[in-house]
Formats: C-alpha cells, sequence, structure tokens
C-alpha cells in the first residue's frame, strides 16, 4: 500500500473528517472508498467510449429510442 500526502483547504479536511465520522470510518478508509467510485467509474466510462467507438450509431439510437418508448409506456 502506498502513502500520499495531498493538500486541502482546511474546511474541506473538517468536512471530510466529519463525513468519515457520520460513517462510522477513518478518514483513510473514506479516501480508499472514494477513490475505488472514481476509478470505478473511469473504467465504466472508458470502457462504453470504447464499445461507442466501434459501434454503430444508428443502431445505438434506435435501442435508445426503444428504451425511451418502453419506459414512457410504464410512467
Amino acid at each position: 500500500m502506498s502513502t500520499l500526502t495531498i493538500r486541502l483547504p482546511n474546511d474541506h479536511h473538517e468536512r471530510l473528517k466529519a463525513l468519515a465520522a457520520s460513517r462510522g470510518t477513518s478518514l483513510n478508509k473514506l479516501f480508499e472508498e472514494l477513490t475505488t467510485k472514481v476509478l470505478t467509474e473511469f473504467d465504466a466510462e472508458t470502457r462504453f467510449r470504447l464499445r461507442a467507438a466501434k459501434g454503430d450509431k444508428a443502431r445505438g439510437l434506435d435501442i435508445l429510442e426503444k428504451l425511451d418508448r418502453a419506459h414512457s409506456q410504464r410512467t
């Protein structure tokens, strides 16, 4: 495991400590959870962008239109 030093405004630091305390966890664990979430979202976005670059735009828009119609019928 690596050690990382970051600079934050004091108010951010205090708010993050309060958030960690409200979740019953340490500030280190909170940062681990937050970075895991950000990296997971980045990986998902990268996968979608790669798939979109290989895909058929017209087919993709057709699928989205079908999903939109199906969603509209349920509401």
